[in-house]
């Protein structure tokens, strides 16, 4: 498989058809995630994470057709009650044709990562977070501005790094309660995560249980990616597989994949902060990202 992707690019690189006009603004992104990251820790239960619901839903419903929200109260393994919320933007609902793009928008309550510090505090959540949802909002004010020929849906998930991911308990809480409360009509005709995608000197493997679930789609955004010119930033080589917010949606049968920076050093640590990201990688996956949807389908 990582062969035939790179394959894919090498051909893709050699292809004489101009890229598409850049609609993107990776500038505009990264406020956005520095937005994101002044209302502090958005843990769910917070201040910072009520601050944070509110602006981003005031910010779809100025650009979406239409916005769904899904809100429960999930009990963790220690009994605390944690108010979550997904956000669903929808483009062009009435489209049967559906793509699909999420992001989680908390952030985990303590840094546990390799090399933390302080083990108590919260992580910033600057890219491991904030990177995500800034290319989503970053595309929704692309399509409010020109709007997409296909249906686009763009899903900011809650509770994705609550709890332990070895075994999963209190996390991947938002991208479940998708999964298992799909909005009626079509389904998405595939899923792309985007998390820690904003790093610098960004590299984008494709991960492991993409490739397993779906190939198609993952050769599909590279060669996009090479075609216009990043094929430097999404490489062919290194990917591992990752329990990340693509799998419930994969349980579900949703083809999903995830675009991710992994290894990354300041994962889960203090050090997950505005000076570690840009807005050259954020411009990037932006360009990708869109260039996937105005593809012809």
């Amino acid at each position: 498989m990582r062969l035939h992707v790179f394959s894919l690019m090498l051909v893709a690189g050699c292809d004489t058809t101009p890229p598409p006009p850049r609609e993107f603004d990776g500038a505009a992104a990264f406020r956005y995630l520095e937005a994101q990251v002044g209302f502090g820790p958005r843990i769910p239960g917070s201040p910072g994470h009520r601050r944070m619901a509110v602006w981003l839903d005031s910010l779809l419903r100025l650009r979406a057709d239409t916005v769904v929200d899904q809100r429960w109260v999930h009990v963790t393994r220690h009994g605390d009650s944690l108010p979550l919320v997904n956000l669903l933007a929808r483009f062009n609902p009435a489209a049967e044709t559906r793509l699909l793009f999420l992001a989680h928008w908390d952030t985990r309550p303590k840094a546990d990562g390799f090399g933390s510090k302080d083990t108590s505090a919260a992580v910033p959540g600057a890219n491991d977070g904030a990177s995500g949802v800034a290319i989503l909002l970053g595309m929704a004010d692309v399509l409010k501005t020109s709007p997409p020929d296909v249906g686009v849906d763009l899903l900011f998930v809650d509770g994705e790094d609550y709890g332990d991911f070895g075994p999963e308990v209190d996390v991947l809480l938002g991208s479940t309660y998708y999964a298992n409360n799909q909005p009626p009509g079509p389904k998405p005709r595939f899923a792309v995560l985007f998390d820690m995608v904003g790093g610098k000197d960004l590299k984008l493997p494709p991960e492991g249980y993409s490739q397993t679930a779906a190939p198609d789609i993952v050769e599909l955004v590279w060669e996009t990616a090479a075609r216009i010119g990043h094929g430097n930033v999404f490489v062919s080589e290194g990917g591992q597989p990752l329990t990340d917010d693509h799998i419930p949606l994969q349980r579900a049968g949703i083809r999903a994949i995830d675009i991710i920076q992994w290894p990354w050093q300041w994962h889960h640590t203090t050090e997950d902060t505005v000076d570690k990201v840009s807005a050259a990688s954020l411009q990037v996956v932006g360009d990708v990202a869109m260039a996937v949807i105005r593809r012809k389908w």
